[in-house]
């Protein structure tokens, strides 16, 4: 009789835990470049009406890529989100600028970054320089998300990282702005379970993001990581017995399980979705989404809206 009761608690747990993954990739978000954006003549057949689709504004890119990327994701029907880069940023007008054409172009959220930058090339070194001049306030974005770096930043620690969180956080409360937190991508979930521990009460209940990277060769990943400054979690991740033959490839079941059972152990925690870097290309990734989420026509109009508080 208990062996029957605990093989019930076991397929209840097993069946909580298929629900639940299939909930965070459904409503995953995913990043794509103003290229890949407007090169891919089938957007809607790769992704779902509604997806949360992330346009960075890269190193060397122009901001009127972005715009255009951004209102080609409107046309068939996603949610875009462009990366607003603090350092990029020659002045203060120019960043108003920016901010104005978004909202005019119906553009009604975006992440706010500090970006790739090592020097700022005007007056916002970083994001909280941003947020204190007062710029957002003058706009009615229906929210902004921030970055965060489980996996470390090469250019501060993780004190201050979690102080700059918690100063985002405030902002948000005294500005009634809703706020959320899309992560750096990792390669370990035990990185991103100890960061989430580690973060305490600072965020309230602001919901968390995890970004990972999707499917793709293992090569390419560590090109990227060394690239992003990813780099504790990849080290350990090729310690591991096994290593050669993740070698030949990387898929990102097995963080997502894991986040799954952490979820599961911690019901209330921040960690609400995932977001997907497509190192591999975006229809690969697209096609990880569809096979992990149940049919493609369910998850039609699945707004990413629990991004925001």
């Amino acid at each position: 009789m208990k062996l029957a009761s605990n093989k019930q608690t076991l397929d209840l747990r097993d069946s909580e835990a298929a629900a639940r993954l299939q909930a965070l990739v459904r409503s995953a978000s995913i990043e794509a470049t103003p290229r890949q954006i407007l090169a891919a003549e089938h957007l809607p057949e790769l992704l779902p009406e509604g997806t949360c689709v992330y346009v960075p504004f890269l190193p060397k890119g122009q901001f009127s890529d972005t715009l255009a990327a951004c209102t080609r994701l409107l046309e068939v029907g996603m949610q875009p989100i462009p990366h607003v880069p603090a350092r990029m940023a020659e002045s203060r007008g120019q960043l108003r600028d920016w901010l104005a054409e978004l909202e005019e172009n119906h553009v009604d959220r975006l992440l706010l970054i500090a970006g790739d930058s090592d020097a700022a090339a005007g007056p916002f070194p970083d994001t909280l320089a941003v947020l204190e001049s007062g710029l957002l306030a003058q706009f009615r974005f229906h929210g902004i998300g921030v970055a965060a770096h489980p996996d470390g930043h090469p250019m501060a620690d993780r004190a201050t990282l979690t102080q700059a969180l918690g100063i985002k956080r405030e902002y948000a409360r005294t500005t009634a702005t809703r706020l959320w937190v899309v992560t750096q991508f990792t390669f370990d979930a035990d990185v991103v379970i100890d960061w989430l521990q580690s973060l305490g009460n600072i965020l309230e209940e602001v919901p968390v993001y995890i970004g990972i990277a999707g499917p793709t060769r293992m090569k390419t990943l560590i090109a990227y990581a060394a690239q992003c400054g990813v780099g504790a979690s990849a080290r350990a991740m090729l310690r591991r017995p096994g290593s050669a033959r993740l070698l030949r490839a990387w898929t990102p079941d097995a963080m997502v399980r894991a986040l799954v059972r952490y979820c599961l152990d911690n019901p209330d925690t921040l960690l609400r979705g995932i977001h997907l870097f497509p190192f591999g290309g975006l229809r690969q990734s697209a096609q990880w989404i569809q096979e992990h989420s149940g049919s493609f026509e369910d998850q039609r109009g699945q707004f990413h809206e629990s991004s925001v508080q």
